[in-house]
């Protein structure tokens, strides 16, 4: 029953970020646990007989994962020039209050006071992404990360953006806020350019939806509710069971 409740609280969160831009869904894993054996298989018999089968009696089953499933997201058009979409693998890189750096797929960018363009909880976004001056009039991101800035002067090319990624994503530490953060498990970060060896290329105007797919998960949550609900069943029958073996007469 604890693990189906478990169950249900990653169902929960997973339709709860439906609409977070670049939310990757978890799924939960389970494992069975300790077994208690009565019998052996294959234990001798005598007269050179041995058991074919044994007899053991499980003890239920614990969660031992939650991973994170990073499938692409559908995209949406914004036309917000600094909305942009990953579309395949990859991450934007951001700058911690500590200096440390984590990791997003939630491309809703913000120009700050300084011109410097920020998360919308005001994190610098690093990895080419330049110094916006005051004068600019217009913003181009290309599919390949080149950024070119206009102003009253002409159009000029302003840095490329470079993307990171890693050899299991699953691994990563999830911080809430839309950020991940490198882990052992999740292997040191690759950096690369767009729409080169495998990293994905970036859509300007467009944001990345979340993966969770609502009835896909609404089905999962049927599915949960009703193993809790027979779980649940099964201790009460257990129950009655021993309160009648206690209620014997001789």
């Amino acid at each position: 029953m604890e693990s189906q409740q478990m169950n249900l609280d990653v169902i929960a969160n997973n339709l709860a970020n439906v609409n977070t831009t670049g939310y990757k869904k978890s799924k939960i894993e389970f494992q069975d646990l300790l077994y208690q054996t009565t019998r052996t298989a294959g234990a001798e018999q005598g007269a050179g007989n041995q058991l074919p089968t044994g007899m053991q009696i499980g003890h239920g089953s614990r969660a031992v994962a939650t991973s994170r499933i990073f499938t692409n997201g559908e995209l949406t058009q914004t036309g917000e020039e600094l909305d942009v979409a990953i579309s395949g693998d990859g991450f934007f890189q951001v700058q911690l209050p500590d200096g440390s750096q984590a990791y997003t797929r939630d491309g809703a960018f913000k120009l700050s006071s300084t011109g410097q363009i920020v998360t919308s909880d005001g994190l610098q976004v690093i990895g080419g992404f330049p110094a916006i001056p005051a004068t600019t009039t217009g913003i181009t991101i290309s599919p390949n990360g080149e950024i070119s800035l206009t102003d009253a002067t002409g159009t000029r090319a302003a840095g490329r953006v470079s993307l990171i990624r890693f050899g299991n994503p699953a691994g990563l530490d999830a911080l809430g806020r839309n950020i991940f953060k490198e882990t052992p498990a999740s292997g040191p970060p690759e950096t690369g350019n767009a729409g080169e060896n495998g990293f994905g290329e970036l859509q300007q105007g467009y944001l990345e939806l979340s993966n969770v797919k609502v009835v896909e998960e609404m089905v999962k949550l049927i599915m949960a509710q009703r193993a809790y609900e027979v779980n649940s069943r099964a201790i009460q029958a257990a129950d009655e069971m021993m309160q009648q073996s206690n209620n014997l007469r001789r």
